[in-house]
This record gives structure tokens, C-alpha cells and sequence, in this order.
């Protein structure tokens, strides 16, 4: 295999805190490659230095040849100024600027120019790739080539980036979080698109079916060491178990080794000045090896959530219309004990529309909703990291409560349950603005659940959490008592927590489907073969030819057929002059 990027002893800092140190790894051709680690660890800045966008303090890539990297940013930052057309072609390849000029020109009907861009693609064969970015284009929705960059939501922008790096074809492709803000029939449309292509792949990815399907090999960032496992998500969860297994046998060795060592080293006589310093030195290696606490990392997520009631939620008739737009009409529904329902429906359905409806929010056009008295919600918003930028980490929680009651019994003040929360003790008096993406997710979910809610909203919760937070709070949402309601395009988390589906169609209706996302989707995927079966027209039999005798041509007919071949020569040279009319 050809190695394509190398990274030999990296190391970087941010300010005080160290994110990675004396790293190494190796990209060969033809990999997919995804990066797993928690967030805060240096994901997106390792990316930044393999893309060439930052340096490390110590260490080098070192690129074979002229290797073309593409590089989709977890925030795309494009010019704001350009239009979508601008932005998707931006390029330096020759293909691409052919078939944007091209393009540009059909659009302005420019037909000096179309004539002059016709010839250099077809110098280039351009035609063929031509379709492939056209089918690039159509998969994404991206549609209003003359809208400015400005005037796109965060999504749409993702969108046009993740063009712009597929129609380029670089020879590395690296995507940090390329899932967040598609909706599910895009990221299906993607994992099907990087499956079947042969380019290299290396990215940082959240979303566990995703990664599972398209990638052949996981690197492991852990404690600034990495592990490397050739195979895909399930594999790598199988071998990182048996570490930590295996790493948990260890310790309980060296605690009962330890302890031996120290009856020891009690028993030897006082007036002996000198001890073995081989099995001192071992003593001392024994305390630090025994004193590790595997489990440090792991969150526990067993807050007390209130009592609730027999009334819980009462949707009755509600409707809700923007303009011509309906997102919700007419729709009844009565929540029960326990109850945990998915949403799903393509991005701008009314699924963020109908959570803040539920939640008061937004009033409805019509309708009524009717709140249990005991009910307490608690709303996880895709946009609702609204923090001081003055305040630390530790402030953040205080304002909701000094100390924090668990269902076991057990009182954590505000910086032990940040502790609890993988937020040491040196974090806690960083101001929030230095925390990664990734952290802020993760804070924003701690001061969530710290307020007993009973009934849990979840808009997009997986955007930018690592896959080991995503695990922990799967097992919190259930053992949870109270009702939760989750959007979100992670088919994995879907299909490990909700019970059933309010399904969004875009035109206002929402069906209840009994069962998870992957029963929904297969079954719609069977709904759409049948459809295509049944449009398909039938052939009918083909009457048998008519056998004719053969008989020989008279000499008015052997007159004609002469004529014919005259006349045939005439008409291709009159063909032939209109066409090099046309062409000039």
C-alpha cells in the first residue's frame, strides 16, 4: 500500500491544556479511516494540522507527492460574498473550472462561449463527470445557484461545502462530522456514495451506523496513545472491551502485588539503614500503576428526575401554518408513562416547529394543548448554547444549584458533578469560550439534566458529542423514568431509545408509526420498490415475422434503388454543410 500521509511525533497544546503529545499514525491508500476520541482531545485540531491549516508544537507530516487533500470543516467557512454557484465550483482543477465555465455559460446562454467550452470539454471527457456532479448537486438540494453564501442557515452551508469537496475528487478526503445537519436520506445518500467510491477517507464521524458501513479501519486516541484497529465500529468495540478488561485485570494485580510489597517493606527490620532499592524502586512503580482509576472517564447519569402525574401531555387538534407553508395540521395525540418517541422527516418539515409548540414556545395556529400539572420539561435546543462568554465552567452550574441530589442518595456539589461529567477540576475555572464544540454539547446537556426534568426534548442532542458520551446518555434515556421526545438524523441513537415514530411528511400530516427507524425505513424502502414495480410498464409479445418469399426486383424498382444511393449521397453532404453551420 502506498502511504499517503504520515504524522510522526505530534504534539500541540491549547494554552495550558494538552491535547495530544508524541502521536503517530500512517494514512495509506485506499483507507477509510475514522478517528474516534472524546471530545477536548483534539480531534478537530489534529484534522486543522493534517489538513495544513495549523502547526504542531513538536513533530511533522510529512505528504507523498503532490497528494490532492479536500477537507470538510465541522464549521464550513466560506466566503460569505460568493454565491452558491461560486462557492460549490470554487476550484483549481482544470475538469471542474471547464464544466463551471461551461455551465455559467448555458445559464447566460452565452453561445460563443458555449461553443468554445463544448470543444475543452470535450478535450477534457468531461461529459461523463459532468452527470456525476450533477447528481452530486440534486442529492444535496442545492438548487438556487444565484443565492449568496450569507443568506444560508448553518445546514445549508454544510451542504454546499460538502459539494464543493466531492465534485473536487481529492486523493485524501477528510471530513470532520460530515452528518451534521443532512437528514437521513442524505446521510444514506452519502454513506452509499464514500462506500462505493475508492478514494482514501479519514474523518471524525459521531454517527455509529455511519461509521460501521463505510470505514475499514479505526483509529483510537486515548491518553495520548494510539490504537489502531483494522476493521469497522463493531470490530473496534469487541477489541477496545478486551483492553479494558485486560488493562482492569492489570490494576487488580498490581493492587494485590502493592499490597505484598508493602507487608514487606513494614516488616523489614528498623535498624537496617539500607533496603532493597530494586523492590523500593518496584513500590513506588506498583502505587502509580494501582492508583489508576479506569473508570474515570465513564459518566453516571442518575439524577433524580421529579415525580409526574397521571395527566402528562394532551395534544389536541393543533395546526400550524407559515403562509402557504402547512407543517402541522390537525394532530392528536395523548402522551403516556414512559413513553419515548422518535421524529423524523427531511429538514424543514416542522419537527423543531412542533417541540417548541409543545413546549410553549410557539402558539399554535388552532388547537389545544393540555400540560399535566406535575410536568417539568426539560429542553435540549440545536441552537440552545447560550452561555456568558464571561463565565467559567463552574459558573454555568452554580447558577442552577450548589449541590445536586441522586436517586441513590448520594450529594454532589457543582464540582464534583462536573467532575462526573469529564470536566476536571482545572477546567472548571476556564472561561466557557475555550471549550471545543464538543465540551460546550456536553455542558449544555449537564445543566439540562441537573434541573429534574420529567419530561426530556431533544433537538439534534448527538450533533458534536464523542460516540462514549452518546453510549452513557443512551443508557440514562433507558432507565429514565419520564417521557422523552428525540429528533435527531443519528439513526443508532434512535433505534436504541424510542419506542415509536411521529413521522413528518412536509405537508402538515404526521403518522404514528409503531416501531424503530430501521423497521420505518426498510419498510418505506419496500413501499418504494413495489411502487417501481408497479409503474413499470408491461412488454407485450411481439407478433411472429412474416416469412416472405424472396423474389428478384423488377427493372422500375432496380431503377429506384440507384436513384435511392444518389440521392442518399446528396442529402449526408447538404447534412454535412448544415452541421459545420451549426457548429460556427
Amino acid at each position: 500500500m502506498i502511504p499517503f500521509l504520515q504524522a510522526e511525533n505530534l504534539s500541540k497544546r491549547f494554552g495550558d491544556q494538552l491535547l495530544f503529545e508524541d502521536i503517530s499514525f500512517t494514512i495509506f491508500q485506499h483507507q477509510k479511516i475514522a478517528l474516534i476520541a472524546r471530545n477536548g482531545t483534539g480531534k478537530t485540531t489534529l484534522m486543522e494540522i493534517l489538513a495544513g491549516n495549523d502547526t504542531p508544537e513538536s513533530g511533522q507530516i510529512t505528504k507523498t507527492g503532490d497528494i490532492k487533500i479536500g477537507y470538510l470543516k465541522q464549521i464550513p467557512d466560506l466566503n460569505e460574498s460568493l454565491t452558491v454557484f461560486e462557492a460549490v465550483f470554487q476550484s483549481g482543477d482544470k475538469i471542474v473550472e471547464t464544466i463551471r465555465n461551461f455551465e455559467l455559460a448555458v445559464r447566460l446562454n452565452h453561445k460563443d462561449d458555449i461553443t468554445k467550452y463544448t470543444e475543452l470539454m470535450e478535450h477534457h471527457h468531461a461529459w461523463d463527470f459532468e452527470i456525476k456532479v450533477k447528481q452530486i448537486l440534486t442529492q444535496l438540494k442545492i438548487y438556487d445557484y444565484d443565492q449568496l453564501i450569507s443568506e444560508l442557515s448553518g445546514g445549508q452551508k454544510k451542504r454546499v461545502a460538502l459539494a464543493n469537496v466531492l465534485i473536487n475528487e481529492p486523493d485524501l478526503l477528510m471530513l470532520d462530522e460530515p452528518t451534521n445537519h443532512l437528514d437521513l436520506e442524505m446521510i444514506e445518500w452519502l454513506e452509499n456514495y464514500l462506500e462505493k467510491t475508492k478514494i482514501t477517507l479519514f474523518m471524525v464521524t459521531h454517527d455509529r451506523y455511519f461509521l460501521d458501513r463505510v470505514c475499514n479501519e479505526i483509529l483510537e486516541m486515548e491518553g495520548n496513545t494510539i490504537y489502531r484497529h483494522r476493521g469497522n465500529y463493531s470490530y473496534f468495540l469487541e477489541k477496545r472491551n478486551e483492553r479494558i478488561e485486560m488493562q482492569i485485570a492489570g490494576v487488580d494485580k498490581a493492587k494485590n502485588l502493592l499490597r505484598t510489597e508493602l507487608e514487606w517493606s513494614r516488616r523489614m527490620p528498623q535498624a537496617r539503614g539500607h533496603k532493597s532499592k530494586y523492590r523500593m524502586d518496584r513500590v513506588d512503580d506498583l502505587k502509580v500503576k494501582a492508583s489508576q482509576n479506569l473508570n474515570e472517564n465513564n459518566i453516571e447519569l442518575s439524577m433524580n428526575s421529579s415525580r409526574i402525574g397521571n395527566k402528562i401531555l394532551d395534544l389536541e387538534l393543533i395546526s400550524k401554518s407559515y403562509g402557504d407553508l402547512c407543517l402541522i395540521k390537525d394532530f392528536s395525540y395523548k402522551f403516556q408513562r414512559s413513553e419515548k418517541v422518535g421524529i423524523v422527516g427531511k429538514n424543514g418539515t416542522g419537527k423543531s416547529t412542533f417541540l417548541n409548540i409543545v413546549t410553549g414556545n410557539i402558539q399554535a395556529d388552532q388547537g389545544s394543548i393540555e400540560i399535566g400539572q406535575t410536568i417539568r420539561f426539560g429542553y435540549y435546543q440545536q441552537t440552545g448554547i447560550e452561555f456568558n462568554p464571561g463565565d467559567k465552567v463552574i459558573d454555568a452550574v452554580q447558577k442552577i444549584a450548589e449541590v445536586i441530589n441522586f436517586e441513590d442518595g448520594r450529594k454532589l456539589t457543582a464540582s464534583q458533578l462536573l467532575t462526573t461529567f469529564l470536566f476536571p477540576p482545572d477546567t472548571q475555572y476556564s472561561f466557557i469560550d475555550k471549550l471545543s464544540g464538543g465540551e460546550k454539547r456536553r455542558l449544555y446537556l449537564c445543566t439540562i439534566l441537573m434541573t429534574n426534568p420529567n419530561f426530556l426534548i431533544l433537538d439534534e442532542p448527538t450533533n458534536d458529542l464523542d460516540i462514549m458520551t452518546l453510549a452513557v446518555l443512551e443508557e440514562y434515556l433507558r432507565v429514565f423514568q419520564g417521557c422523552v421526545i428525540i429528533v435527531s438524523h443519528d439513526r443508532y441513537f434512535m433505534d436504541k431509545i424510542v419506542d415509536h415514530l411521529f413521522v413528518f411528511d412536509g405537508e402538515g400530516n404526521i403518522k404514528d408509526f409503531p416501531g424503530s427507524y430501521t423497521i420505518w425505513r426498510n419498510k418505506q424502502l419496500e413501499e418504494e420498490e413495489q411502487e417501481k414495480k408497479l409503474k413499470k410498464p408491461e412488454l407485450k409479445a411481439q407478433p411472429k415475422p412474416i416469412k416472405l418469399k424472396e423474389r428478384k426486383l423488377n427493372f422500375n424498382e432496380k431503377k429506384e434503388l440507384v436513384q435511392l444511393e444518389n440521392d442518399i449521397e446528396v442529402l449526408e453532404t447538404e447534412k454535412a454543410r448544415i452541421t459545420e453551420e451549426l457548429n460556427s
